[in-house]
């Protein structure tokens, strides 16, 4: 058997999971990496019902990471939760032969409670900023962590360059929201700027995203990709696993399944086809079942669903791209530009022209 690729994520545990160790391992080892760990912290819940954030003593973290370089040399090591600054210190030390490093430092959770001190922030921006490959943060941490306020396109460049002049070698900042409907993401290297947008500003504010995504990155890093392309195949793995997934329930658990694994289709298959049959065909079931299901898990049709992917794709290459709209329709699998624009009309009440100049 192949030789896999070993990924080291350090990062605190969460035993739902959801986000932390958990995650990480469950996203590098579904992109066919091999992960190991080295755990920060655990969290704990008391009989109300409060979770609480234990850290484990310094030279336990650096024992683990220590061991593991030595035995297993990592390629990538991503840099997730570390609570405490004289870790900090040491770590860097101990991973400054990896060839990527990806720092993800989580300064809040997805509600918005800020998970490390000011003066970890301080450390980790003088002692692992500087070796970072990629630096991967929400807006809004960026915002703490450089103490400006982010409302435009030209403040995500500005910020991502003081990262730069900081040592970072390139800059994700994720889940801006200063364009009404929309989430803007920018990747910044080499003095190359590149923004992605998305509507489905729901799916990638869902708990956990965050954390997957960077595991993906780095796997694909690990790879060999490059950071473009590693950002491109992680977000499409995003999509598939995370973005248009639902959690089962009880009560639908078969047909959670079905709706799950019809999605990663249609997220795999888009560009190249849009009939319900095929789609019902590649799953075994028959088209009334599979309209039964979708109606039942999330109230809307699978054609509807399809539409609704397409457009979504359409939007992001209309709004992000200098793609003509014949290539975006040729894109999407369309037949032809007309074929495209009557359908994105009748969506969308514009045509994609008419869209693109909004």
């Amino acid at each position: 058997m192949p030789q896999l690729i070993p990924i080291l994520t350090i990062n605190g545990s969460d035993g739902a999971g959801v986000v932390g160790v958990q995650a990480d391992v469950r996203t590098i080892s579904a992109l066919g990496g091999y992960a190991l760990t080295a755990i920060t912290s655990v969290t704990t819940q008391n009989e109300n019902g409060e979770i609480s954030i234990k850290d484990l003593p310094s030279e336990m973290i650096i024992g683990q990471v220590r061991a593991i370089v030595k035995e297993s040399h990592p390629k990538v090591v991503k840099i997730g939760l570390v609570r405490d600054a004289s870790t900090i210190k040491l770590l860097k030390n101990e991973i400054v032969a990896a060839q990527n490093i990806v720092l993800v430092p989580g300064i809040f959770s997805s509600e918005g409670k800020q998970l490390v001190s000011d003066e970890v922030i301080s450390v980790i921006k003088k002692h692992l900023l500087p070796m970072t490959t990629l630096l991967i943060l929400r807006s809004n941490e960026a915002e703490k962590m450089l103490d400006i306020k982010i409302k435009t396109d030209d403040d995500m460049i500005e910020a991502a360059r003081t990262f730069i002049d900081m040592g970072a070698e390139s800059v994700l900042l994720r889940a801006s929201k200063h364009n009404d409907g929309l989430l803007t993401a920018l990747l910044y290297e080499s003095e190359n700027s590149h923004f992605f947008t998305s509507h489905n500003t729901e799916g990638w504010q869902k708990h956990g995203v965050g954390g997957a995504i960077s595991s993906a990155i780095a796997t694909r890093l690990a790879f060999g990709d490059n950071i473009l392309t590693a950002i491109d195949k992680a977000h499409d793995y995003m999509h598939k696993q995370v973005v248009y997934a639902v959690s089962e329930k009880v009560q639908h658990s078969r047909k959670t399944v079905v709706y799950n694994k019809f999605m990663s289709l249609v997220s795999e298959n888009y560009h190249k086809c849009h009939d319900v049959s095929f789609y019902a065909n590649k799953l075994c079931v028959s088209t009334r079942y599979l309209s039964q299901v979708t109606n039942d898990v999330v109230g809307i049709s699978p054609k509807q669903l399809i539409s609704d992917y397409i457009i979504k794709e359409a939007k992001i290459l209309l709004e992000s791209t200098n793609y003509s709209v014949q290539e975006i329709s040729d894109k999407l699998g369309f037949s032809s530009q007309s074929a495209f624009s009557s359908f994105f009309f009748k969506n969308e009440k514009e045509t994609p022209s008419a869209y693109r100049l909004k």
